[in-house]
């Protein structure tokens, strides 16, 4: 794992094309921007974790997977 020290206003550039930048810093909370291209995913790590979960159950007994599918996509924009 890499560790890097930001301020506001400081950012990271990964794969010369993902930029990272820090908004503000309130308390504990870190607000960033991320610019990537339209075909680079970007998750927050709990949604990835409960799509994951979620596969895992699917293969296990089955769910309604369109219902799931509507969940990740309205959590994404929001």
């Amino acid at each position: 794992m890499l560790i890097l020290t930001r301020k506001v206003d400081q950012g990271i550039v990964i794969s010369g094309n993902i930029h990272v930048r820090v908004l503000g810093v309130d308390r504990d909370r870190v607000k960033i921007g991320i610019e990537a291209p339209m075909d680079v995913t970007v998750l927050r790590q709990e949604l990835l974790e409960r799509d994951q979960r979620e596969k895992a159950r699917e293969s296990e007994g089955g769910s309604n997977s369109a219902n799931s599918a509507s969940v990740t996509k309205q959590a994404n924009e929001g």
